[in-house]
């Protein structure tokens, strides 16, 4: 029996890791063994996730399975975007101009600063008090 072609990626932001496998089917998505809906509850999070799949019009041709660790919610969306959009640009290569022209094969940079010594965090300070 052969085994359907599978194409797997990585996605990450902030502290959100998101492995991804996509498989051709019918649009079904799946995020650590729950619906996508079940999973992620805010409506700005769902648009996030079907960014990719409304810029290449490819909504209904993959399913995917994804595993996703740390981070809060969004964080794990914007991971898992940028995951199934490497996964597409993978499954079908004349796309990668596409999702590139979106943003959605860069990676966000930006993370928590971390505290500095002697402050309360990473900009703020500790009340000063003249007496």
């Amino acid at each position: 029996m052969e085994e359907a072609v599978k194409f797997t990626a990585l996605g990450r932001r902030k502290d959100a890791i998101a492995r991804v496998r996509l498989i051709p089917g019918k649009g079904d998505i799946e995020i650590n063994k729950r619906p996508y809906d079940k999973y992620f509850l805010r409506e700005t999070d769902k648009i996030i996730i079907m960014q990719p799949f409304n810029m290449t019009n490819t909504l209904n041709k993959y399913d995917i399975t994804g595993n996703i660790k740390g981070g809060g919610l969004t964080g794990q969306a914007g991971a898992l975007r940028l995951g199934i959009a490497r996964a597409l640009s993978q499954a079908q290569p004349e796309l990668k101009e596409i999702l590139r022209k979106g943003g959605f094969l860069t990676r966000d940079p930006r993370a928590k600063e971390r505290k500095k010594y002697g402050q309360k965090g990473a900009r703020k300070r500790f009340q000063w008090t003249k007496r």
